[in-house]
């Protein structure tokens, strides 16, 4: 029995089950002797669990709601139980189903479980819930997707919620969560309806399913194409849909169809008129996409180091480091041909991993909290930008940093991100003031080392965009009174500058990237602000760069699948 009828079973039990699932079950406990058995002991222990809790809970009658027996009136009949031989009979009861939830199915199915592992669950039933996020599937590789004006923009790495998923030209690779993997072609446009199952509105696409993704369902015109382990090809557009099994088996349901199988290299039309063959043969392998993939990210690469090249000739770029450009193993150096920082020195455990334009290119990662990047930067300046391209693993620390002046004192800046996945860019205005306020934020009274003003965006990150690239970017223009920040080249913070937080004096000194060292040198301890992530490209400046510099910044860098 495959996983997709033992998710069936925990929906019928939990009451969640669609009209579609539900006959699809009930085919199910007709055909199979072994669903059966799965599906009595799943009712048998969703009733004893209702038993121990009537029992724990004397004061309590526990009425339980029953799920009905059919959840599609244009169907009628029952669960396989209600109608068999009268050896069954008994069960008719038991398919009236106590909807006790998931606990039960899993117990149903590790009966047999260890004390320890039953020791496990009642304690992570009394923890903390769990963080959570929303998706059937991942969008694995994208190369050239135009959007439409009003599609939500989806990057590589990104988790697809249900809903849609359009686009108006390239292709796109997506692994659902169940193991079965789709490449299509725009335009395209899908219903991703569960980790099982996607409706297909318009496109090409190559479905390639692996045994743990049997019973992976593509919808197109009236028909389920339901794989029972294997490959297929799939065209949808302008009122024609056809389907053709490159490898392997499958079984279509609904419309002219029904219940037929077909093997591999039989094809159907299942609306309009028969399609030219060559759109079904010539629809990318996975091969091809890799190696498409590849030589796009060759050309955005090149693109970038040109760009790169101008970019440190600007006379108001005080450091540029690229970790592209790290060819000793403890010195990356600053590359602005104007530039007033020093090299900055590799200190701790800094891991040099791939960067944002894979194998061609480098980053440097900060994972750990020794890792982290040395520099002094002489001079004072008239207002500052700082732009990188990042990667965060996770925020595991309340503060998480970008660049970092040491000693935090008059007119250094300190650029980090919260926990929470705000933002967060600072200048301090006096250091020898003590300061405690109400934090909004935090609800509580904090202290601050120094007067100054903390200025944040809304959260920007969190765990569903775990390894992605960002591109980062504050500006800080005391001429203007304004501090501007950004995300992928777009504004998505704008503070003003107040008198009492009004600072012209900028410096650096001492700073570090990727983290913050021991501010207080007469003591061992220190902040653990390591950065959990990588940094592939930094840029400070002596400038308040515009609105259209950021996005060029962004549009010149973007790696692929952006």
């Amino acid at each position: 029995m495959d996983d997709s009828i033992r998710k069936l079973i925990f929906k019928a039990i939990d009451h969640t089950i669609s009209p579609e699932d539900f006959d699809r079950l009930q085919d199910a406990l007709e055909q199979d002797a072994e669903v059966r058995t799965a599906y009595l002991r799943a009712v048998h222990m969703s009733g004893t669990l209702e038993d121990l809790a009537g029992e724990s809970v004397a004061s309590e009658k526990v009425n339980a709601p029953v799920v009905r027996s059919n959840p599609n009136p244009k169907r009628q009949r029952g669960l396989f139980f209600s109608h068999v031989a009268p050896a069954w009979n008994w069960l008719a009861a038991a398919a009236v189903l106590l909807a006790v939830g998931g606990t039960a199915f899993w117990f149903g199915q590790r009966n047999q479980s260890s004390p320890a592992e039953r020791s496990m669950v009642q304690t992570e039933a009394s923890a903390s819930p769990e963080s959570r996020i929303a998706g059937h599937a991942t969008l694995r590789r994208a190369v050239d997707l135009q959007w439409p004006a009003d599609a939500v923009r989806r990057v590589e790495g990104d988790v697809l919620p249900n809903g849609l998923f359009a686009f108006n030209q390239g292709v796109a690779e997506i692994d659902f969560f169940c193991g079965a993997t789709l490449i299509v072609e725009g335009p395209a446009e899908l219903k991703i309806e569960s980790d099982w199952s996607v409706r297909v509105l318009e496109g090409r696409l190559r479905a390639m399913v692996p045994p743990a993704a049997r019973g992976f369902i593509v919808k197109a015109a009236d028909s389920e194409i339901v794989d029972l382990g294997t490959e297929f090809a799939l065209s949808v557009g302008n009122g024609n849909s056809q389907v053709e099994v490159i490898d392997g088996e499958i079984e279509l349901r609904g419309g002219e169809f029904h219940e037929e199988r077909l093997l591999t290299g039989d094809s159907r039309i299942l609306a309009g008129e028969k399609a030219d063959t060559s759109r079904l043969t010539d629809i990318p392998t996975a091969s091809d996409m890799k190696r498409r993939h590849g030589l796009v990210a060759e050309s955005r690469f090149n693109n970038w180091q040109t760009a790169s090249r101008e970019l440190r000739q600007r006379p108001d770029l005080i450091g540029y480091f690229t970790a592209a450009e790290l060819s000793n193993e403890r010195f990356l150096p600053n590359l602005a041909t104007h530039g007033v920082a020093s090299s900055a020195f590799l200190s701790g455990p800094v891991g040099r991993v791939s960067g944002r334009f894979g194998d061609l290119s480098s980053g440097l990662d900060f994972s750990r909290p020794g890792a982290r990047l040395r520099m002094q930067v002489d001079g004072e300046f008239e207002a500052f930008t700082f732009a990188c391209w990042t990667r965060i693993d996770s925020l595991d620390h309340r503060y998480n940093a970008l660049f970092m002046g040491d000693g935090y004192e008059n007119g250094e800046p300190h650029w980090q991100i919260r926990d929470d996945g705000r933002v967060m860019f600072s200048v301090m205005v006096d250091d020898s003031q003590e300061i405690r306020h109400f934090s909004e934020l935090d609800r509580k009274v904090v202290q601050d080392a120094g007067l100054h003003r903390v200025y944040m965006t809304e959260p920007i990150w969190n765990s569903s965009m775990s390894g992605q690239w960002l591109h980062l970017a504050a500006v800080f223009d005391p001429a203007r009174r304004i501090v501007m920040q950004y995300l992928n080249g777009q504004p998505v913070s704008q503070h003003e500058i107040v008198d009492k937080f009004l600072v012209t004096q900028l410096r650096i000194g001492p700073a570090e990237i990727g983290n913050w060292g021991q501010p207080f040198r007469d003591s061992p301890w220190f902040a653990v602000r390591n950065l959990n992530g990588t940094i592939d490209e930094l840029a400070i400046f002596d400038a308040a760069l515009t609105d259209g510099e950021i996005r060029a910044l962004y549009e010149q860098g973007k790696p692929l699948g952006y």
